[in-house]
């Protein structure tokens, strides 16, 4: 169903897509975006699939994963609320989706069909400028999960990986931050074989760095983690 005002209001919701624009111009965005639901566990988009929308998470928790020739699921980048994916559908030239988008809760998210997209990009170019600043974050994250997949050891890999989840997706508990991951998913995202995982999640419960049940990890001390990378 369109959106006929704005049902979120960016003080609730800060998106990094809607930065500089007016009540007024963010009124007609949202006018012009549809409110889509997703449950948990469903891919949205897939890699080489035609990018004819861009969606923006407002609920709920997704990430990046990219399937190789050899069938391997490599996941890349968790995405909280606020935060877009299909963000080809913005270029003149028609594109592809270069990874895949799956929902890890339910999730709800506004949509824009290219036309439309392409359409607001012209009436407010600020969306253009916004959409490259983000561009421009992936690229800066690539950079550095590349250099850290040439430079670093697997067990600074991991830490690097387990801290940036606690800051991403973590919920401040007593004790810590607390998110969701198994031993395979921080595996894929710190390029290590789960075997390795596992021994070194094993090794940092041992001295209290985390704590390990049921899916979840409890990071205890970021900066006890990082000690132990050395």
């Amino acid at each position: 169903m369109s959106l006929s005002k704005p049902a979120i209001a960016t003080g609730n919701l800060k998106s990094r897509f809607f930065e500089g624009l007016s009540p007024l111009d963010l009124n007609g965005i949202l006018a012009a975006a549809k409110q889509r639901h997703f449950a948990s566990n469903s891919v949205v988009v897939n890699q080489g699939n035609p990018a004819d929308h861009l969606f923006l998470l407002t609920r709920g928790r997704a990430r990046f994963f990219f399937n190789t020739q050899e069938g391997k699921k490599v996941i890349l980048l968790w995405l909280t609320p606020g935060e877009i994916f299909g963000g080809a559908a913005l270029l003149s030239t028609a594109s592809l989706y270069l990874v895949n988008t799956e929902t890890l809760k339910d999730c709800s998210m506004l949509v824009w069909d290219r036309a439309t997209l392409r359409n607001l990009a012209g009436r407010y170019p600020r969306l253009l400028e916004n959409g490259l600043l983000i561009a421009y974050d992936y690229l800066a994250w690539y950079v550095a999960d590349h250099v850290a997949l040439t430079s670093h050891t697997a067990r600074q890999r991991l830490a690097g990986v387990l801290v940036c989840l606690a800051h991403t997706i973590g919920e401040k508990v007593s004790g810590g931050f607390e998110f969701d991951a198994t031993n395979e998913e921080l595996a894929g995202a710190a390029n290590v074989t789960p075997f390795t995982a596992s021994r070194l999640l094993s090794k940092w419960q041992d001295n209290g760095a985390v704590l390990k049940h049921r899916g979840k990890v409890l990071l205890r001390s970021p900066e006890r983690l990082l000690l132990h990378t050395i």
